[in-house]
């Protein structure tokens, strides 16, 4: 099958955690015979902070990880019609411009002999929702929601069954535990400030609990305001600045744990719904401690694959057993590690891909899906 994704950045993953996704299943479809063609528009804002912050060798992480990947950049010139030419599949993100969604609609519309679906991997569905439904999906034959009360939102605007969890995973390829253990020390969080979406949270289930645990903390991300990186320094944490991800697992790999805190709107408007960080932080075997969120569609073991803290103090708990429990570390590992592997990896979900675009496909594509 010829698939055709639009991004809005495959080469940079600043302040962009579709980037990681899509990296990681791309590879995954092409393992399993299928073409694969990643477009990006001109002047990403992703890519151009990234450049502007830390040039060409800012790509260099991305390069090395994912050789066999690569990106064609279109201008406003160009016809995404052309573009497509050819293609049995054709997925957008919903960060590309509406402009893009509604050409790529009408080209469906018009006769196109390919799968049209539409992928969201954001909270704007409720945050945003009246910009969300200003988008053109009228000729989309379904829509990936990356989990299940994103999907309800969609089945409430009227996709009913034309709309199909997808959630993320980990790239497997890339995140996994290191060949030789070397030695761990304290506690590393990889997330970005954001827009004041989990300020109070950072503080009450990080930051305070990191230091009164005693466990060194390092952070690294992007857009920490001069507010946000003086309560790192009023905490005692270490700000490392942006990682590519493509070298999250090396960092994962020199600390004891790692801690989950979602955005407010994945734990009241989207609860349910996990980061991709952490899908590839169990993936790396890094023992992973959360602030609440609910686990809805049961995709892990509370408890067993993670600890939840309910508050900051039980969070200095589960950090300082986490420090000095050698069992309690090992058993987290394991059962994160067994979850990623049975169930959530960049490769399950290439092969669930398949399985929705079977379920959708004119009779014509069924040869080359299959």
């Amino acid at each position: 099958m010829r698939i055709a994704y639009f991004t809005h950045s495959l080469a940079s993953c600043w302040n962009h955690g579709n980037a990681h996704f899509l990296r990681g299943v791309l590879r995954e479809l092409q393992a399993l015979g299928h073409e694969v063609r990643a477009f990006e528009p001109e002047g990403a804002w992703s890519l151009q902070n990234l450049l502007a912050d830390h040039g060409d060798a800012g790509l260099d992480a991305y390069r090395a990880a994912y050789p066999d990947l690569h990106s064609t950049v279109f201008t406003a010139e160009d016809d995404p019609a052309d573009l497509i030419d050819g293609a049995d599949l054709v997925i957008v993100h919903e960060w590309n411009d509406p402009g893009l969604v509604a050409v790529l609609g009408k080209a469906r519309a018009r006769g196109g002999r390919f799968t049209l679906l539409f992928h969201d991997t954001h909270h704007r569905a409720v945050s945003e929702s009246e910009a969300m439904r200003a988008y053109d999906l009228s000729a989309y034959d379904g829509v990936l929601a990356f989990g299940e009360t994103l999907a309800a939102v969609y089945r409430g605007w009227g996709w009913r069954d034309r709309v199909f969890v997808w959630h993320e995973a980990a790239d497997t390829r890339l995140f996994h535990p290191p060949a030789k253990e070397a030695p761990r020390n304290g506690l590393v969080w990889i997330g970005n400030w954001g827009d004041g979406e989990r300020s109070a949270e950072l503080e009450d289930y990080l930051l305070r609990p990191a230091a009164e645990a005693g466990v060194p903390l390092d952070i690294y991300g992007v857009r920490y305001p001069a507010e946000a990186l003086a309560a790192l320094e009023r905490h005692g944490a270490a700000y490392r600045g942006w990682l590519p991800n493509a070298r999250a697992p090396q960092i994962y790999a020199r600390h004891l744990a790692t801690v989950h805190v979602p955005r407010r709107f994945y734990t009241a408007l989207l609860p349910g719904i996990p980061t991709i960080r952490v899908f590839e932080a169990l993936a790396c075997g890094i023992p992973l401690v959360c602030a609440p969120w609910d686990d809805a569609e049961r995709l892990f073991q509370p408890g067993d694959d993670y600890l939840v803290a309910q508050d900051g103090d039980e969070m200095t708990r589960h950090l300082r057993a986490i420090r000095d429990d050698a069992d309690l570390r090992a058993s987290l590992v394991a059962n994160g590690l067994a979850a990623i592997r049975d169930r959530h990896s960049c490769a399950h979900r290439a092969r669930e891909l398949i399985d929705i675009v079977a379920q959708l496909a004119a009779p014509t594509l069924m040869k080359a899906i299959a």
